[in-house]
Parts: structure tokens; C-alpha cells; sequence
């Protein structure tokens, strides 16, 4: 709790009757269809009719017998500045008080009906406290922006037949000062060194973990209790919209985090809000997560549906987010998800799916779809929910895209093995490929696979030092090659040895030996050449852009396979050897005759490979192999990717 501070002059104004609301903003929020409550709700500096300019403060708890503001303006007292219920059962209470500007910190003080006295911050507060502080701040989002040239072209950006490549990001251990390890960055320091490294790299866009107020540090930013405050460790809103400002003006889409499924238990927080469970379910068999100890929202209350919806829209209205990537969302589906047998509730009809957070979902979708059509919503999805990234008309959630945990999960296990086995489990690196077109998949590599004794990617992989990093080079290689958009954490890029620890920065000092520097050119080579082959993200989510060519050589380990684009005769050929053992005079069929080059190779000595001397130009022989008219005899390098691609382009593919 804060530390109390007495002002030396309070302010002995009573609060005036006021309201920015209209009766069809009410009819609306008790419909669950208001989606712009951060207009009405919370506390916003206004002038009234009359010329006096004070703050107007707005709060639903229905359940309340009263509510105050209390704060340093009137030395935290309890009764001196009493809000008024509204007369049409919305459970609003509101009221204007003058002379409190911008900066003035605030909490409501609410009388239940169950006989507790209660001090909450303001969900809809734009400013927090910085921890461990917890009330909210007076505050706006005004911003003079400088993007309109993004902004007016993200659409094109942001479409699906586009690049996405994604680098995750935690803002707290990104880097920190050398001179300063125990503090962080703020939102411009940040600036000043994200921006022109994600340039440097060729990432198309960058995922922000949740950079909402939450209490509790360690908990990632997935905690939240100020779902419209911007997390004050790193500075004010305005500061937050500058780094997002210049990641546009430098041509990078900016994802954010956004946590709809649970929010903690802090007693300043949402949790019992007004005495009783308002956001969450009463019974903790539809109201508790029990792997996270947290509160699961009630997404069958509509006042609830307009809280979260409204919450989504704030952040793409009023701070030009280009993309939420919505977190847990199987935890949101499934009313038995992490319980067992007698630990939920069926639903209406007996079953397991959570109705109403499946409606919950698809209307989230067709309003962010329906104002903002030029961004897109990413789902972290883990099971086999039909539909997820179809449209909602089509009876699908409506998402732009889903995490593929499918191919991260059978990925990394394959890698794992060591290479003298991996032709007993070569099924498990081709079975992606069945599924792989049924939803708009996004690939991640992210933060949930180097923490907790997972081991750093790196170090996941079997082998010596140098074995290590071209199995890394090679997974890199694959993940980049295969359909779907990318995502990949930090410090991954450069080939990050420790596990990911968010109390400190990066290993950047790696960056000192060669095998680092060459993942990291690496993984900015593949970068450039995803993001300029159209033959690699044309046709990303359709079966129309991929063929294999060899996927059942087991006994070698090795894999080939095409990608093409929306030009017909604009194709690329990939060869994987997934051993270190080379093979000479591998025989690959071809889809068009002719001159061939080597347009990438993983083994390159620049990326820390052997160096393994390969003939870069190659021309097709007329002999059929592999269900093609025409074929060509390649060396593969130990544990490496090649990418082949044909100099004229005349005949037709496939």
C-alpha cells in the first residue's frame, strides 16, 4: 500500500454533480457493446459548461453503498469526496472535483454491501504508481504523432501475404547500463537502442511482452492490474507512444502482449472489486486458474465483455499497436483446462468448451477486425480447437493467425536427438506439412521455451560446440523455409547460452566470439532473404505454395522441399541435411530445367560452418528423379540448409 502524504492545503471542494455519460452510452454498456469505455470510465481532466476545471472521476460497483476518491488532494480522507450512483442501475458512481490536474495520485475508497471498506485503483486509470506503489495517477494519452506515413500503409504491411517476422521482446532485460545493471531502460532509452538493432536484424515487427501495470515483476507483465496503464517502470504513456513512434518511423510493426484470460488476486486490484466477485466468476471451479493462482474473467457479464473489448481497441486507438498477440487462449476454451475430474463445471449442454468465452472471443475479433482492419490478432492456442484463425462468419474465432505449438514442440524434440538417431524419428520433423495449412500458423520460438530449466536454445541442441551451433544454424534455416509467419525471442538471434533471466540484460558480451556473431549474421541473412523471396511468405497459410520434393529419405536425414510465390515461375528449392556427416553427390529432382544457383548455405564460414567447398552454379541434367522431368547431383555440408533458386525463369513450375 502507499505510503500516505497529507497534502498541506486540501481540497475542501465538494464533488459536483457531472457526467460524460449518455443514456446510450448506458444502454450500450449494459449490453456488453460498448467498446470505447476508456472515453466515459475511469478519470479524465475536464472543463465543465461553467469554466471551472477539475477532474471528472467514473467507476462501476454496482454492489457498493458508497464510493469516495480519496488521494494526497484531500490528505486520503474517506469521506470528504463522495461519488454519486447514477439513477438508471448501471452501477456507475461519478462526480467532478475541481482543481485536481494531470498528476494528481488517487484511489477509490468503496463501502460494500458486505461491510468491507475497500481501497482499489481505478481499472481505467492511464497512469500507475510505479511498484511497489499502487495507486493511479491522473493522466491522459494525448500524443502528437509522427507515423501517418505508417499508419496509412500498415495495411499492407500487416496483411497475411506479407513478411512477419517477429522478435519477441521483454523490455526489462533487453539491455540494461553496465554502469546501472539493477535498473532499467526506460521507454526512450529503449529507443534509442531497440529500434536501430531490430533495423540492423530485418525483423518486420517486434513483441512486446505485456507492458500493462502489474504488480508483481516476476511475473512477466502476465499479472496485470492496469490493463489501460502503461507500465510506469519505464516511464509515462507519452514516453511508451515515442518508442512505438520510432519503431514505425524505421518501418517495424509493433505486437503487443494482451492477457484477457486472468488478472491476480493484489486486493488493489480487480479481485473482488467492489466486495463482491464483479470481473470474476463467484465459484472458483469457473472463477480460479490454478496453475497461475489467479481470477479468470467472467465472460459471460456483459459489463465485463465491454471492459475487456474496450481494452483491446484502447491500445490500437491510442497507441497505434499494429497487433495483439492474445495470450492462453486454450485456457479461455475449455471450462476443465489444468483441472481435474470434479474440479469445473460443464457447460449449458454437458460439455467442456467455455460458450461463453467462445462468444467472447468472436465478438473481440469482429470489432478489432471492424475498426481496425489494417492490424491483426494472434492467438496463443495450444490444442485442436477447430477454426481458430477463420473467420467468424465461417464459424471460426476470427483471429489473423495462431501460434503453431504443434511444429515448436515436435521441432525441438527432433533437434534434441542426437544425429545418429534422428532417421528413427524423421516422421516427427515431416508431420508438420499435414496440418500445416489448416489454420494462418505463426512459428514461435518463444520466451516459454529457454526459462525454467528448458536449457537456452543453443543448448538444447546435441553435439560439441560446433555441432551445437550448426544444429541451431540448421533449425534457423528450417524455421525460416517453412510456411508460416516467424517469431523468435531474444537473445535466440545471437545464440543466448544462459537461460532467459528477466532481473538482468542479455548476454551481449557474447557477441565477442565468432560462433555468436555467426548466428547472429546468420539469423539476419535469413531475415533479408525471407522478406525479398516472395516464394516465402506469398502463400505462407496455402498448400498452393509448398511441395516436398524428397521427405521420406530417413535413413540420411535429409530433407527437400520447394516454396513459391504469387509469380509462377518464382520458386525456391530447399535441401536439408539434418546430420554431420556429408553426402556427396546427393541427387535433388528439380521443378524447371536449367541454371540453378546457391542463393543461401548455412555452413558458410561467415556464419562459424566448416566452409565445406559446394559448386554455387548449377545446371539441371535431363534425367527424372523424384517425380521431376529433371535433376541435379548436389554435396550437402554437414548439419546445414540450402537454398537453391533458378536464374531464368521461363517454364512453368511444379
Amino acid at each position: 500500500m502507499k505510503t500516505r502524504k497529507k497534502s498541506l492545503t486540501p481540497i475542501s471542494t465538494p464533488v459536483i454533480a457531472y457526467s460524460r455519460f449518455t443514456d446510450y452510452d448506458i444502454h450500450l454498456f449494459k449490453a456488453g457493446k460498448h467498446y470505447k469505455l476508456y472515453d466515459k470510465l475511469g478519470s479524465h481532466v475536464v472543463t465543465t459548461d461553467d469554466g471551472q476545471t477539475g477532474t471528472y472521476f467514473a467507476v462501476w460497483a454496482p454492489n457498493a453503498l458508497g464510493v469516495s476518491v480519496i488521494g494526497n488532494f484531500n490528505g486520503w480522507n474517506r469521506e470528504s469526496h463522495q461519488l454519486s450512483s447514477r439513477w438508471d442501475s448501471s452501477g456507475i458512481w461519478e462526480g467532478f472535483i475541481p482543481n485536481i490536474a494531470a498528476g494528481e495520485v488517487y484511489k477509490y475508497l468503496i463501502k460494500s454491501n458486505t461491510g468491507e471498506v475497500l481501497e482499489k485503483a481505478d481499472p481505467y486509470a492511464l497512469r500507475w504508481e510505479e511498484p511497489p506503489h499502487t495507486a493511479s495517477i491522473v493522466w491522459d494519452t494525448w500524443f502528437e504523432w509522427t507515423d501517418a506515413e505508417w499508419m496509412e500503409s500498415r495495411f499492407k504491411n500487416n496483411s497475411l501475404n506479407r513478411p512477419w517476422s517477429v522478435y519477441e521482446v521483454h523490455l526489462g532485460s533487453w539491455k540494461r547500463s553496465p554502469e546501472a545493471p539493477e535498473k532499467f531502460l526506460g521507454y526512450r532509452l529503449m529507443a534509442d537502442e531497440l529500434v536501430p538493432y531490430i533495423k540492423e536484424m530485418g525483423f518486420t515487427h517486434v513483441e512486446f511482452m505485456p507492458l500493462m501495470e502489474h504488480p508483481y515483476y516476476p511475473s512477466w507483465g502476465y499479472q496485470i492490474t492496469g490493463f489501460f496503464a502503461a507500465s510506469s517502470r519505464y516511464g509515462t504513456p507519452q514516453d511508451l507512444m515515442y518508442l512505438i513512434e520510432q519503431l514505425h518511423l524505421n518501418g517495424i510493426g509493433v505486437v503487443l502482449d494482451w492477457v484477457p484470460s486472468h488478472f491476480p488476486g493484489d486486493m488493489h486490484g480487480l479481485y473482488k472489486f467492489d466486495g463482491t466477485n464483479l470481473y470474476e466468476h463467484a465459484n472458483d471451479k469457473e472463477g480460479f486458474h490454478p496453475d497461475w493462482k489467479s481470477y479468470i474473467f467472467n465472460y459471460g457479464r456483459n459489463e465485463v465483455r465491454s471492459f475487456l473489448i474496450s481494452n483491446a481497441l484502447f491500445w490500437l486507438d491510442r497507441y497505434h499497436i499494429d497487433g495483439l498477440r492474445v495470450d492462453a487462449v486454450a485456457s479461455m476454451l475449455y471450462r476443465d483446462y489444468s483441472r481435474k475430474e470434479g474440479e469445473w463445471i460443464p457447460n449449458e449442454f454437458g460439455g467442456r468448451e467455455n460458450l461463453e468465452a467462445i462468444s467472447f472471443l468472436k465478438e473481440l475479433n469482429i470489432a478489432v477486425y471492424g475498426q481496425f482492419p489494417d492490424v491483426q490478432t494472434i492467438a496463443e492456442e495450444s490444442t485442436a480447437f477447430p477454426g481458430v484463425s477463420k473467420p467468424v462468419f465461417s464459424d471460426g474465432l476470427g483471429f489473423g493467425m495462431k501460434w503453431m505449438m504443434g511444429w515448436m514442440n515436435d521441432t525441438l524434440s527432433y533437434f534434441q536427438q542426437d544425429p545418429i538417431h534422428r532417421r528413427y524419428f524423421h516422421g516427427q520433423i515431416t508431420f508438420s506439412t499435414v496440418y500445416a495449412f489448416t489454420e494462418n500458423f505463426m512459428m514461435p520460438l518463444s520466451h516459454d521455451e529457454v526459462v525454467h530449466g528448458k536449457k537456452s536454445l543453443v543448448y538444447k541442441m546435441p553435439g560439441d560446440e560446433w555441432q551445437k551451433f550448426a544444429n541451431l544454424r540448421l533449425m534457423y534455416s528450417y524455421m525460416f523455409t517453412h510456411p508460416g509467419t516467424k517469431l523468435l525471442f531474444m537473445g535466440n538471434e545471437f545464440g543466448q547460452t544462459s537461460e532467459w533471466n528477466f532481473e538482468q540484460s542479455l548476454d551481449w558480451h557474447l557477441l565477442d566470439f565468432k560462433p555468436h556473431q555467426g548466428i547472429k549474421q546468420l539469423v539476419k541473412d535469413l531475415n533479408a532473404l525471407y522478406t525479398t523471396e516472395g516464394a516465402l511468405y506469398q502463400k505462407n497459410f496455402e498448400w498452393e505454395g509448398f511441395r516436398w520434393i524428397e521427405a521420406g529419405d530417413a535413413e540420411n536425414s535429409v530433407l527437400a522441399y520447394c516454396r513459391k510465390g504469387d509469380v509462377n515461375d518464382e520458386k525456391l528449392v530447399i535441401v536439408l541435411n539434418m546430420t554431420p556427416v556429408p553426402r556427396y553427390n546427393y541427387r535433388i529432382g528439380l521443378p524447371m530445367h536449367g541454371d540453378w544457383e546457391i542463393v543461401f548455405n548455412s555452413d558458410e564460414v561467415q556464419y562459424y560452418g566448416s566452409g565445406f567447398e559446394l559448386n554455387y552454379n548449377i545446371t539441371t541434367q535431363q534425367l527424372p528423379w523424384q517425380g521431376k522431368e529433371q535433376s541435379v547431383l548436389l554435396n550437402l555440408p554437414p548439419l546445414s540448409a540450402l537454398v537453391l533458386k533458378r536464374f531464368n525463369r521461363q517454364s512453368k513450375f511444379w
